[in-house]
Order: structure tokens, then sequence, then C-alpha cells
């Protein structure tokens, strides 16, 4: 086994004159199936493709891109495993000061927009050298999309990159039927066939039954055509029921998207994470401190993919879909038995899971025949009468790895859906992750308290959440042990007023609960709540959604969170005042904060007693030293 070619005397060592794809990418080469780079290009290796990487190329210099020459099939081309805009800046806009997929986590070594901005490079450097784009960047954001950084609707990625074809979705299916096809001598423009993917066409007369959306100027002056055309790309993200979807740019222009892939079998997700990967970052690496992000999945284990939660603010309907595809136990096991040959195993796996640890399986027998439900989840509002709830492959699988030898412990730390957790009649899952699986604390995420904005959000109600903390604490005291919950908490959400955001302040107090760090809600490509955030419209049902845009009163409600952090009083305060509930600033049990007079001389009595304990734990050590200094002499 040996990584991939980064450069060209690596490339002569395997004795290749070119490759047949040169991928390039915005991370740092990491081989390790936990990078989509990874996967796609290690896929292509096994079909008997030469793939060479070009990672991190510097966008201001036209030879980075021609390390290898033109390649003989083409360029594939991705911004990396996460979208280059929320790798860049925060949700309020500023730049991150770290880059965890960059060789010594240092920023700043990929473009914003990365994708368009590698693609341009590659068209100047060779005209007619196909590119074929994919990974999360261009997967959502593969039809009109609104762009939160530069608060417009912008163009499908396939108009502004240039590219010839994109892949969304994870992409095993579809890469390897395009590089068929550009192997069997077919033109990049004729391939328009393939599941899973999105071309550009002048003629849309051969597309068979396909939904015509909103043309690009439409969507672009009206926010009301632009949710309902969301609402129908919503409706059509599975692979059993979808259409092909069309939106037309200007005169006779057209990008169109086939239906999504079919999902891996698990047959085909066991060869897949089986391929003769590193498992580590590029050797070369290592003088400039490694890759941050490795830390993270070196010793975790992928059993899952798809997610069938349904959260409103996440993308994964849009990029893995709903329908849930596992590994075998016996994949899962053979990983594990690997990593604990790792020199740097310490008898810990640090989790087993995906996007949803605890889901195993579709949600129901019919979507492998029929997909999912177009107008209906599976588990919001509640829980659907035909979805299976249950645990049982699940903990089967986490007592395998418990019992392998050199492991001490496995942790589950990708989130379980409590609320599946509860429709499971049997509550052995329960039993065994508080007992086994966590160590302290289980992070969970209920995002809110006030049902208002669950409902949007695609939430159980809060009184689910209420129902799993105390079956949580019961299952613990019956097992003798003090283990907490830690939840998530997402501030600013549409449909999150002062109303809304004070009524989750008071549940913390009442918890007795801080939060040690808040989630801003983040408007990300390709999401309902990021629709509803530029609309105002929940294109579900096209109601009319409070939407607060204005940063300072983002501020409040981000502070209202943690409203007893000292440097937080002025905006708790203000938001108290401006939502009517000043009877929250006082001496009571409920009120959330003091008076601000009260709060000073609070602050100086504090300030003058730690000043007494540390006169005094000086005065201490003084006297400890001069009879040290007395027993010396």
């Amino acid at each position: 086994m040996s990584f991939l070619p980064i450069n060209k005397s690596e490339m002569k060592r395997l004795g290749w004159d070119r490759p047949d794809f040169v991928f390039v990418t915005g991370d740092a080469y990491v081989d390790h199936p936990s990078f989509g780079t990874a996967i796609i290009s290690r896929v292509l290796e096994s079909r008997g493709y030469k793939v060479a990487i070009i990672a991190q190329p510097d966008w201001k210099q036209e030879d980075s891109i021609k390390v290898f020459g033109e390649p003989r099939l083409g360029f594939l081309v991705n911004a990396g495993n996460m979208d280059s805009m929320v790798n860049h800046y925060t949700v309020s806009k500023k730049r991150r000061n770290a880059d965890a997929y960059t060789p010594g986590g240092v920023p700043g070594k990929r473009p914003d927009y990365a994708t368009i901005v590698y693609c341009n490079l590659i068209k100047r450097a060779y005209k007619n050298s196909p590119i074929i784009i994919g990974g999360i960047e261009a997967s959502l954001r593969r039809m009109a999309h609104y762009d939160y950084w530069s608060d417009k609707l912008k163009k499908s990625i396939l108009i502004d990159s240039g590219a010839d074809l994109l892949s969304y979705g994870m992409g095993e299916h579809s890469i390897v039927e395009i590089a068929d096809a550009l192997d069997s001598g077919l033109s990049v423009k004729d391939i328009t066939f393939v599941a899973g993917t999105v071309y550009k066409t002048r003629d849309v007369e051969h597309v068979y039954d396909a939904i015509m959306l909103p043309s690009y100027d439409e969507v672009a002056q009206d926010t009301i055509t632009y949710a309902k055309s969301f609402k129908v790309q919503y409706e059509n993200t599975d692979p059993f029921s979808a259409k092909p979807l069309i939106e037309c740019y200007g005169e006779k222009r057209y990008i169109v998207q086939n239906p999504p892939a079919k999902p891996l079998s698990t047959q085909e997700m066991d060869d897949i994470y089986e391929l003769p990967y590193m498992r580590t970052y590029h050797p070369s690496y290592e003088k400039l401190g490694g890759v941050p992000a490795i830390e993270e999945i070196r010793f975790s284990l992928t059993s899952n993919r798809g997610c069938f939660g349904g959260c409103s603010f996440c993308a994964l309907t849009f990029h893995q879909g709903r329908i849930v595809q596992c590994r075998s136990h016996e994949s899962l096991i053979k990983e594990a038995k690997l990593m604990t040959e790792d020199p740097q195993f310490k008898g810990y796996i640090h989790d087993v899971g995906g996007p949803t640890a605890d889901f195993r399986s579709p949600s129901c027998a019919k979507q492998l025949r029929v997909g999912v439900c177009k107008d209906k989840q599976c588990l919001y509002p509640a829980p659907c009468k035909n979805m299976k709830a249950d645990h049982s492959d699940y903990i089967s699988l986490l007592r395998k790895l418990r019992a392998l030898p050199k492991v001490k412990k496995v942790f589950i730390r990708s989130g379980i859906r409590f609320d599946y957790v509860l429709a499971d009649k049997d509550d052995t899952f329960m039993k065994e992750l508080c007992k086994y699986h966590i160590s302290g604390q289980l992070r969970v995420a209920p995002e809110h308290v006030a049902d208002k904005v669950l409902r949007l959000m695609g939430k159980p109600e809060h009184a689910i959440y209420q129902r799993f903390s105390k079956q949580f604490e019961k299952t613990n005291q019956a097992l003798g042990m003090k283990q907490y919950l830690v939840p998530y908490l997402m501030s600013s959400h549409p449909g999150s007023g002062l109303d809304e955001a004070i009524a989750l302040a008071e549940s913390i107090r009442d918890l007795g609960y801080m939060p040690e760090q808040v989630q801003d809600f983040y408007p990300t490509p390709s999401t309902i709540s990021t629709c509803m955030y530029y609309t105002g419209l929940d294109p579900r049902n096209m109601e009319s959604v409070y939407v607060t845009k204005n940063p300072h009163e983002k501020a409040m409600q981000r502070a209202l969170i943690q409203y007893k952090r000292p440097e937080n009083y002025d905006l708790v305060k203000e938001a108290l005042l401006k939502a009517g509930r000043s009877d929250l600033i006082g001496f009571g049990k409920e009120c959330l904060i003091l008076p601000r007079k009260i709060q000073k001389e609070q602050k100086s009595y504090s300030n003058h007693k730690k000043q007494e304990k540390d006169a005094k734990i000086n005065t201490q050590k003084r006297k400890t030293r001069r009879n040290v200094h007395k027993k010396k002499k």
C-alpha cells in the first residue's frame, strides 16, 4: 500500500507517464475514509484508474495546477470536506483563525468559493480538459441557492465554475459511471444519463418526465417563487421517486438535475471502507505539524450514512439523503482490529456512528422499494406508525466491539436521536448507553424549548426531551452512576424572537446549567431553515416566519442563553426590557439578573473577597518559604 502521488516524482516512482484523473482539493491530502477525496480516488483506483492529487494548490499561480500536466480523462474538483465559506467564516462573518484540514491548522490555504476558483484556474491552463466537480460545496450549490456570505441568490455552481459536470451526494456510483463513459471515448458533454449528476444543456427535449422549475431570473426577483421552487427540489431528493429537475438560465441555457443515485448496499459500503487507505495524512505534512482533522476521526468508525431525522437546519437530506445505509458488523470489527494495531491507540474507540449514531436501518421496510414519503417525516412531529424503532442491531455491534482485545471503552459521540430512543419499547439501549458508552456526560441536541421554534426546526416538542431527560436520570440512578446531559442549543433560528429566547433562558435557569458554547443559527446552502431565513416563509406550507437578521438582536438572543456571564449583562438587560420582562430583573429565584447597582456592588464585594483570599494565600506562601529557609540553615 502507498499514498496516491501528490507530485511528479511520486508519480514517476509508480511508473506512470500521466494520470487518468487529477483530483484538485481544498483540503490537505488525508488518505482516510472520512475524507471524500480519499474515498472517490480509492474507488477509482479499485476500477483500474490512475488518480493523482493536487491538494490546496496556490490559486494565484497557474503553474500550481500543472503539476502532472493534462490528465488523460479529466480533472476532479472539490472544496474539501466543508463548504469553503463555512470553513473560512464564523456566523458573524469573521475570519476563523484556524483550519483543521490544513497542515499545522494554518488558515488561508484555500480561496473563498474554492470550487469555482479551482475550476477557473484549470480552464485557463487546460481549456478543453473535462472538469467534474463534487463534494459538499458543489452538492449543496447545484441549483440556484441563497448565499449567506454575499447575501444574495447565486446561480448553480455549475454555471459560475464553468465545470462540465457535477456529481452530487456521496458520489461513488456516479463517479465510476462517469469515468467509464469518458474512458469509452464519450464526450463529457454527452454524459447526461448518470443518476446523481447535474449537467448543462441548450436543449431539454430529450429530458423525460422532468419538472421545469422557475427560471433563475424568476427566483432571483421574487422570494415567494424561490420558496416554491425550493419545496419542489426538497420533494425530489429520493432516488426512487424523484424526477429530473430543469432550471433555466437566460436564452436556451439549462441546468438539468438527474434523480439521485441509488443508496449503497451493505456489501458496497463494506467494499468502499475496506479499500487500501493509509488511514493518515501524507508524510510530507509531518514537518508542518500534521493535519489536525485526523485526530477527531483516527479512532472512530463510520457505521452508517443518511438520516431520516429531518432537521430543517441540516443539509443531509440534500446530500446523503433520508435512506439509511449501513456497514456490516464484520466490516466494522475488521476496521476496529486494524485500529488496535496502531501504536497510538490507547484502548478507546472514540465513536461508532454517522449522521445519527443509533440509526442502523431504513426507518421502514417500504423505503427500499418506493422511497421515502414526500409529504411526511419519519420522526416529526411524532414518530410515524410505520417506523421501526429498534436498537438491537446497534446493541449487538457495540457488544462485539467492547469485547475486542485491547479495547477498553467504546464511546458514542456522533449523536443520538433521543425521540428515536424513546420510541423503542425495549430500554436495553438506554441502559447500555449509560453503563458503557459515555463518560460522565452525554451530548444531545434538543436545540430549543419553545415548541413554535422546534416545529420550524423539525424537532420533537420540548416535552419529549423532558421525558428523555427523566429516563436518562432514572437509568443512571438504577446503575448507581452520576452522569449528565449536555444539551446543544441554538439561538436566532427562524421563528425565534426575544420571547422565545427568554423562554430558553428561563429553562436554562431551571436546569441550573450554563452552556459553555452556543450555536447561532448559520444559514448554509440548501437547507429548509436557510430558505426560511432568506424568504421569511416556511417552504413546506408557505406560512410566514419571523426571522431576525439584525446583528444586535442576534447578539441579545445569544447573550440570553449565557445570561450569567458578566460581559452579557447589558445585552440581557436590554433584551428583557425590550420584551417587557423586567420581572426577570431582581432578587427572586426566578430572576435572570440583578439590578445594575446591586450587580456592581456584588461584583465589587466579590473582587474584595477574592483580594482577601489571595492575600491570605500569599502570606501562607511567604511563611512556608521562611520555614524552608530556616530548615536549610
